[in-house]
């Protein structure tokens, strides 16, 4: 008999790749607006340089914490829910055995059958059948903080250091364009990216997030042609 093939899932990766995808556009977005910005309001090199440098290190920080807190919070509720349910096992079985079977009549197993399934999988492993089949939770989907935060962190710094390189390399007097330019094409390449590694569509992520990066280097660009008028 053959032996079964390996599947690989794509809703495996759902953990860091939101992570990933995330901290990379905003590392780019957030960077490339503020050097914009500050570019429209100065044409002093090395203030556009210093302003993204800040935004990278800042950036990086706030965006680690900031899912190491969320999905932090996420871990806490799945546990206590967990917890909540080892209780119920240990003390009303029957009771949990009962709810099991209704899942699978639900899902549209016949009754009986329904009942043979539950008393199978709560011999073989009843914690671990609630948590997936009454909880929702598998070991793909559960709230990782640590990865979360770490994945973030690093993909907003590859993300920030784009539009460093580029200012680098670009005239003093062309910073704003050329780093405007230069930051929607990997936004763009980002997005499909994302979305070729996630299994969907590249066109409508690309288009999101190359449009919503447009805008938002649009309007820190206007502030800061503002604000320079007005200093």
């Amino acid at each position: 008999m053959k032996p079964p093939h390996r599947e690989n899932h794509l809703i495996e990766r759902i953990g860091w790749l939101r992570a990933a995808v995330l901290g990379a556009n905003d590392g780019i977005i957030s960077t490339a607006s503020l050097m914009v910005g500050v570019a429209a309001a100065s044409t002093n090199a090395s203030e556009i340089l210093v302003a993204g440098v800040a935004s990278l290190v800042a950036g990086a920080m706030s965006m680690a914490a900031g899912e190491y807190v969320s999905v932090s919070s996420q871990a806490d509720t799945e546990n206590a829910d967990l917890r909540k349910e080892q209780r119920e096992l240990a003390e009303q079985p029957e009771s949990e055995l009962t709810e099991l079977t209704q899942i699978y009549v639900r899902r549209g197993v016949e009754p009986a059958l329904a009942r043979q399934v539950a008393e199978q999988m709560t011999a073989k492993d009843a914690f671990t059948t609630h948590a997936r089949d009454e909880l929702g939770l598998a070991e793909h989907v559960v709230a990782r903080p640590i990865q979360a935060a770490l994945t973030s962190a690093v993909t907003f710094a590859l993300g920030a250091a784009i539009p460093l390189v580029i200012s680098l390399l670009a005239p003093t007097a062309l910073i704003a364009p050329i780093v405007s330019g230069g930051s929607l094409v990997c936004l763009a390449a980002l997005g499909a990216l994302g979305a070729r590694a996630g299994g969907a569509d590249i066109w409508k992520p690309t288009i999101r997030v190359t449009f919503w990066g447009a805008i938002a280097m649009a309007a820190t660009a206007a502030i800061g042609t503002l604000v320079g008028h007005a200093v």
